[in-house]
């Protein structure tokens, strides 16, 4: 065999730069790896998950579900695509679906059903959209969610994620704490409500509350008046 030759400058340089990707491309690697295992590993998710199948419609709607108030058979159904850290969905839980549910919902002319559709910019959106099925789980969720918007102001301002003012109001509203907090820090619903997203995104909402009333969005409405007006219209009244 020939006597090898030395690499010159030109070629260390670029065995040096070679490494030095390798080794870069090492540590992303190993840090993914510890994010994928402290975000699923028993930690609180705080963000949207990966989640496979949902380029399926099917899939999509399955695993997007909502949570219902109201008869499924009742003529008139409205989606309501509901973040927790916005304002403008507080004042809609405080000031629109109480007569929703007392002069449609409970006269058997409507169903309502949430969706989560966490923004971008509300960064404990996610986890309180997550914290609200938890309190589901122990038949909850609608108180759960009126103290979540009643107490908006507090624990949306909060640095970092409200995890122990999540916990208080779950004991508030007679929720077990030790098995509310198991599930909130944990994945539990990450996927639900990735889902959610997804299915929101796909439906054009673009923003929140987003009305889709019988399958066509609701955009102008001055008021539960006009809302209750289009309603009724949909149940035939």
């Amino acid at each position: 065999m020939g006597r090898r030759n030395k690499p010159g400058a030109s070629e260390r340089g670029g065995l040096r730069s070679f490494y030095l990707v390798l080794a870069l491309v090492a540590v992303v690697g190993i840090a993914a790896l510890g994010y994928a295992v402290a975000g699923r590993g028993g930690g609180a998710v705080l963000e949207p998950v990966p989640v496979e199948g949902l380029n399926d419609p099917r899939t999509l709607v399955a695993k997007a579900e909502g949570i219902a108030m109201g008869d499924p058979s009742a003529p008139a159904k409205l989606l309501i695509f509901n973040d927790f850290q916005c304002p403008a969905c507080a004042n809609f839980a405080a000031q629109i679906t109480p007569f929703l549910k007392a002069e449609l919902v409970d006269a058997g002319k409507l169903q309502i059903v949430y969706h989560d559709f966490p923004l971008a910019q509300h960064r404990h959106a996610f986890i309180a959209a997550r914290a609200a099925r938890c309190a589901g789980e122990q038949g909850k969720y609608w108180e759960y969610y009126s103290v979540l918007f009643g107490q908006q102001g507090r624990w949306s301002a909060r640095p970092r994620a409200p995890l122990s003012d999540f916990e208080d109001y779950a004991a508030q509203v007679g929720v077990d704490r030790d098995a509310f907090g198991a599930c909130l820090r944990s994945e539990r619903y990450a996927d639900v409500v990735t889902a959610n997203m997804q299915l929101g995104q796909q439906l054009g909402v673009d923003g929140t509350p987003a009305l889709i009333l019988n399958g066509r969005r609701i955009r102008e409405w001055r008021g539960y008046s006009d809302l209750k007006r289009l309603i009724e219209a949909e149940a035939g009244n």
